[in-house]
């Protein structure tokens, strides 16, 4: 992944945005050390400017209201990441295979929104994806 995220890619953001009126950012500063983030319009700016250097940057469709629904429509077999929405506006991740369906259950009875992203490469099809240069404007990290 080299594609820089630049203006070109935060204009893609804002015509995500205005399109699906909310999104998932996922914020890496290095592998399996993740922030998300809940976009729109309102908050974008904010959010773009307290994020870490060199982070690779990648968009999801925003979570989903219907937690159950989100649960009741996972395969059979399955090994996702499960993104959710605490009560207090927190956004936490678990990864979880079909042997803990009910241990995930439990966790996310709360949730105010939740997606699952599956966690096999040829499934996982984020909207857009980038990694921030550096404030200079060079990209440095390589992911």
């Amino acid at each position: 992944m080299t594609e820089a995220a630049d203006e070109g890619f935060w204009a893609s953001v804002r015509t995500e945005l205005a399109t699906r009126q909310g999104l998932l950012l996922e914020e890496t500063h290095i592998v399996n050390a993740t922030r998300w983030h809940r976009l729109t319009t309102e908050n974008l700016n904010t959010v773009r400017a307290g994020l870490g250097p060199r982070a690779l940057l990648t968009v999801w469709p925003d979570l989903q209201p219907d937690v159950g629904a989100v649960l009741t429509a996972l395969p059979s077999e399955w090994h996702i990441e499960f993104v959710w929405e605490t009560k207090d506006g927190t956004i936490r991740d678990v990864t979880v295979d079909e042997t803990q369906y009910q241990e995930l259950a439990a966790l996310v009875a709360d949730a105010r929104a939740a997606c699952a992203l599956s966690l096999y490469t040829d499934e996982r099809s984020p909207l857009l994806q980038a990694v921030l240069p550096d404030s200079d404007g060079v990209l440095r990290a390589r992911w």
